[in-house]
């Protein structure tokens, strides 16, 4: 439960002195719901703040999120919108604290905490109407947007109260349900994915049909967000990623110069279904060689036995290594010094300056939903090579990099290996490769244009566009 007052106070509205009262009544005003909104975490909360500031430059934005975001927004300053801190931490903190026993941590089998946080949010939604329900009644508000919890599974009771007033109700983007892929189903096991099999049984929860039915809009993240709304709700549906870069991180840059040894990167979670041990398994010859070095950027569980499969592999020992197996060549490991860097992870400020030292950026992940890493890396004009299932294949149009086929994990090896090559024996591509994957992503996947491409969602509902918008730059669907 929530309680409403001001200094002690769980629960508040801030305005910022940069809020214009007298802003021209042709911009919509936007009650934007966003459990996760914080500047200093990664992934959803992080959308969730992007995506927010952005949306404040063109509409009037009044953001309403958890509590435990309130002092990290107030640090990092908001111009144009106003906010409203709800506490939810009762029932939030329960959700995590059962899903990290559960999960044995807090790194892997994420779809236990999504579906005990699924349970916590309605009590969220709940405050939110009690707090806005009057002024929403009054006409204060033209859109409600929940942009997150952007999982599938997670019901709105706000979308039903919102249609019973009239007031337009825009779901997501809605990113997650990606199938474990057939060729790496053993990786459920290793992320502690119990759960996975049975998300089909969402659709039976509470409130799963009666989102659907009264949203105005659905925001589809990726192709398989997209094929998980019903058919009957699909005429409403929209495929838009979620994913954006923050201009200031990651600004237009000359891609780096094409010299020997070919540089490449990874940036992510160290864990099994990021599949980094085919990255170092296709580069191992090059590596050797002294054509490619790696740069793998992160931390997690995984760390250790890459480290291992890495030494491994460059002294010329097993190159069969599966997760959850050692091996080591009849002399010993030799250590990880010439061709692999395991920086560990590199904060915000300094990723731009890690990432500018390479020339490609390869993500191999096999079940990704998103992959805002790979933008970020093109933005900068690294060349991308990616799986193509699930996000990130979405993002890579062609001529601007790598879709590699799903397949079984020999073949991935060999089809990136094959890229690696490729790159290295034609250097002279890479120039025109990043610039175009530089193009693509700040015509289309700057947060700027993301509130630009949401704002004609919004004039759709609101019946000042006909025709519902098509974005028809997202690739690979």
């Amino acid at each position: 439960m929530s309680d409403t007052h001001h200094e002690m106070n769980p629960m508040r509205t801030e305005r910022t002195l940069g809020a214009d009262a007298s802003t021209p009544p042709r911009r919509l005003r936007v009650l934007l719901l966003a459990e996760a909104a914080n500047p200093k975490l990664f992934s959803v909360s992080l959308i969730g703040w992007s995506l927010a500031r952005a949306l404040a430059r063109v509409a009037d934005v009044h953001l309403v999120t958890e509590l435990r975001n309130r002092d990290d927004i107030l640090a990092a300053g908001i111009e144009g919108m106003e906010f409203t801190a709800i506490d939810n931490r009762r029932w939030q903190g329960l959700a995590w604290n059962v899903s990290k026993v559960l999960r044995g941590g807090t790194t892997l089998g994420w779809s236990t905490y999504s579906a005990l946080a699924s349970l916590a949010y309605p009590f969220f939604e709940r405050e939110v109407w009690r707090v806005f329900g009057d002024r929403l009644k009054a006409g204060e508000f033209d859109v409600v947007h929940r942009i997150t919890p952007n999982s599938p599974a997670v019901p709105s009771l706000m979308a039903a109260r919102c249609a019973g007033i009239g007031v337009p109700f825009v779901l997501g983007p809605l990113n997650g349900g990606v199938p474990w892929p057939k060729e790496f189903a053993h990786l459920r096991t290793a992320e502690r994915e119990w759960l996975s099999p049975l998300r089909r049984i969402s659709r039976l929860m509470p409130g799963f049909d009666s989102t659907r039915r009264h949203s105005s809009a659905i925001l589809a993240g990726a192709r398989f967000a997209l094929e998980e709304v019903p058919a009957k709700y699909r005429d409403k549906a929209l495929l838009l990623s979620e994913n954006a870069i923050d201009l200031e991180r990651f600004p237009r840059r000359e891609p780096a110069e094409a010299v020997a040894p070919l540089r490449v990167a990874f940036v992510g979670r160290l864990v099994p279904l990021k599949a980094v041990d085919i990255l170092i398994e296709a580069a191992a010859p090059l590596i050797r060689e002294r054509r490619v070095e790696l740069d793998i950027i992160g931390d997690g569980p995984e760390l250790p036995r890459l480290k291992q499969f890495a030494s491994a592999l460059l002294a010329g020992g097993s190159a069969s290594l599966e997760w959850g197996q050692t091996a080591a060549p009849a002399g010993g490991f030799t250590p990880v010094t010439n061709g692999v860097e395991f920086p560990g992870w590199v904060d915000h400020g300094s990723m731009a300056a890690r990432l500018g030292r390479s020339h490609v950026f390869a993500f191999p992940s096999v079940r990704e939903f998103g992959g805002g890493v790979v933008l970020e890396a093109m933005a900068m004009g690294l060349v991308p090579i990616v799986v193509n299932y699930g996000g990130p294949g979405e993002l890579v149009p062609p001529g601007c990099g790598f879709a590699l086929p799903m397949a079984s994990r020999p073949e991935l090896v060999q089809s990136m290996r094959k890229a690696l090559a490729d790159l290295v024996a034609s250097p002279g591509q890479l120039r025109g490769l990043g610039i175009r994957a530089q193009d693509h992503v700040h015509s289309h996947f700057t947060w700027d244009a993301k509130a630009g491409q949401i704002l004609e969602v919004y004039r759709w509902v609101r019946n000042l566009s006909a025709e519902k918008p098509s974005f028809s730059f997202i690739h690979n669907v």
